[in-house]
């Protein structure tokens, strides 16, 4: 079977001629292109059309895909929120149904146990039909289930929206990833993973403020306020799935290419390709790997899991998506530990600043880091330290009488939380793109997405209300619970050094041929060294 991806057999002679230079260039080095490139730069004119060609490419994916992300993790996070929302009437959706702490564990672990069973699958799916689609279908599914939050009224039918939910939502994250890297090359795409990953920052931070409003709503419409929550969010998300089938552009086809779609497909809209014209052809020649992906078979998937360079990224992501969910599911119930005379509309406003926070540090660092590409296990080592810092801060300082400083800590948290998981994911596409093709990046994002959200199960079901010794009330509160996150964060921060140590020792002995890259245009650009030192020029 051949991927979607692959240049059709109808390839018009343009992009027959672009193809055979570049396998060509492989073998004799003869591209005039490739030779400009080691006696000193890329023409300034054609180097200023690609900036241009990748900030229109922005301002048609970023933000679609930051709605999507909004959305997908306003509805995911809502559970959290409703635990303690109109608490004081008893119309928390945990005194609604009558949850233990046991329980609600487990929902929220439920959850997570199936995005990491059909992250994989979902996202190589995804590969072989409209990634477009996909997308749609991904949000259209979320906001659904999610709607069904507002009908809960018993344990079991909790625990089934929790699993459906992970089915659905599955291969979202990864998949956001996946379909960045058929429109731009990977030393570009930290920053926009950290663009559209601010949506969690933001969903957390308004979801947080918005609900102090949902809670005002209480009792209208014979409805709970967190069941007015779930159904608005909701009927948005469903109209968003059926805007993105319009709006987001399918994968990309080299110029002058024309499928008629059949079967389904048309029955699908279509939506208009992201570039025409000269965009479209000077895109082709800088980022030919994605036109010319090869088709896959199992035989590749084995290839990827036997690839060691999967596990130490798995472990990275563990650590540090399992504090953030830790953080997202059971932040107000930690600052109300430190300070028990707060009520939930004040403490739906004070979980807003963390994840503010973990914006800041999104903005500031993810461009560094593709800037700087070279150093990525750097850049997220030292936001992981602030973690640690923040937990510690939480854990200890203060007292009753003044706990403000644990609030400061969880401050902290959330700042260092921000570019660890954009630079993790936008690390793995990186090399596994260069080493494995589009599969390696569908693959690859996916098992580290899936495999590390088991540090989400561990946090969500394990500690905190889940850890019946860490839930008894005083001033040492989920004091365990604290100190085994900074464990794993110690964990994740290993693991990158050792990642960072074998890439350099490892693969830095052998050149891209032999890896079997593809060295088009951008991967020239980004052989060179990273945006910032020495001869390379350009933007993000």
């Amino acid at each position: 079977m051949s991927s979607p991806g692959a240049v059709p057999m109808s390839l018009p002679d343009e992009g027959k001629e672009l193809g055979r230079g570049i396998q060509e260039s492989r073998v004799s080095g003869s591209d005039p292109d490739l030779m400009e490139d080691r006696e000193g730069g890329e023409d300034a004119v054609l180097d200023a059309k690609v900036e241009r060609i990748y900030r229109k490419l922005d301002l048609r994916i970023v933000p679609a895909l930051w709605v999507l992300y909004f959305l997908c993790a306003a509805i995911r996070s809502n559970v959290g929120l409703s635990l303690t929302m109109n608490s004081e009437k008893g119309h928390s959706l945990s005194g609604r149904l009558g949850l233990t702490p046991h329980e609600i564990s487990t929902g929220l672990a439920l959850f997570y146990v199936c995005y990491v069973l059909f992250d994989l699958p979902a996202n190589l799916i995804m590969t072989r039909l409209s990634p477009h689609v996909w997308m749609s279908r991904i949000v259209l599914g979320v906001g659904i289930v999610g709607s069904c939050h507002a009908a809960l009224s018993a344990e079991w039918n909790f625990y089934l929206l929790r699993v459906l939910l992970g089915i659905v939502i599955a291969g979202m994250w990864p998949g956001m990833a996946y379909y960045l890297t058929l429109f731009y090359p990977p030393s570009r795409t930290g920053k926009r993973i950290g663009q559209y990953f601010t949506a969690a920052q933001v969903s957390a931070a308004v979801v947080g403020l918005v609900s102090a409003g949902f809670q005002k709503m209480d009792g209208l419409g014979g409805l709970t306020g967190y069941e007015w929550m779930f159904l608005l969010y909701g009927l948005v998300a469903i109209i968003d799935g059926i805007v993105i089938l319009w709006w987001l552009p399918d994968r990309p086809k080299a110029p002058g290419t024309h499928v008629q779609p059949t079967g389904w497909r048309r029955y699908i809209p279509a939506s208009q390709p992201a570039l025409s014209g000269e965009d479209a052809r000077i895109h082709y020649e800088d980022l030919t790997r994605v036109y010319h992906s090869r088709p896959w078979g199992m035989r590749d998937i084995v290839k990827i899991l036997r690839d060691w360079r999967l596990y130490p990224l798995t472990l990275m992501y563990f650590g540090v998506v399992g504090v953030g969910i830790g953080v997202q599911n059971f932040g107000t119930l930690i600052i109300r530990a430190t300070n028990p005379k707060l009520t939930s509309v004040e403490l739906s406003l004070l979980f807003s600043p963390i994840w503010v926070c973990d914006l800041i540090a999104i903005l500031l660092v993810t461009p560094m880091s593709d800037r700087f590409h070279h150093y990525r296990a750097l850049f997220f080592s030292v936001p992981v330290c602030i973690q640690i810092s923040g937990l510690l801060v939480t854990t200890f300082a203060g007292g009753p009488d003044n706990p403000w400083p644990r609030y400061v800590g969880l401050l902290m948290v959330g700042f260092g939380l921000g570019p660890t998981v954009p630079i993790c994911m936008t690390w793995t596409s990186e090399i596994f793109q260069r080493r494995h093709g589009e599969v390696g990046v569908a693959a690859a994002s996916a098992l580290v997405s899936g495999l590390g959200n088991l540090g989400s199960v561990t946090t969500t079901y394990a500690l905190y209300t889940g850890w019946e010794s860490d839930s008894k009330k005083g001033p040492h509160q989920y004091r365990k619970s604290n100190l085994v996150m900074i464990g794993i964060l110690c964990m994740s921060i290993l693991s990158a050094i050792t990642m960072g140590l074998l890439m350099k020792f490892v693969d830095g002995k052998k050149t891209p041929e032999q890896q079997g890259a593809v060295m088009d245009r951008a991967a020239r650009r980004e052989l060179r060294g990273q945006r910032g030192f020495g001869k390379a020029k350009g933007g993000n």
